[in-house]
């Protein structure tokens, strides 16, 4: 096995998780560092197997609604609603 030996610059949550790591697991740097590199490296060769599938439904045989006209139609109706009231109290 080759052992590389390089300098990184680290955030300081960063650091704070690996320090907070170290004490929990009674490890060293270098072992914190290593098997958080392998843990998200690993979530990331998984990550693209579980693929999100959004399931489709049938509206039925009346799919002619104009949805980028939805709040129009609310609107309208509330006015129809709104009248209806007015005429009532007269």
């Amino acid at each position: 096995m080759t052992v590389m030996r390089t300098t990184v610059t680290l955030d300081p949550d960063v650091q704070a998780l690996l320090r907070k790591t170290m004490q929990e697991r009674g490890v060293s740097f270098k072992d914190a560092v290593n098997a958080a590199i392998r843990k998200g490296l690993a979530r990331d060769k998984h990550a693209g197997q579980k693929r999100f599938v959004q399931p489709a439904y049938p509206l039925g045989a009346e799919q002619y609604f104009r949805w980028d006209k939805a709040l129009a139609v609310a609107e309208a109706m509330e006015d129809e609603e709104l009248s209806r009231k007015l005429a009532l109290r007269k």
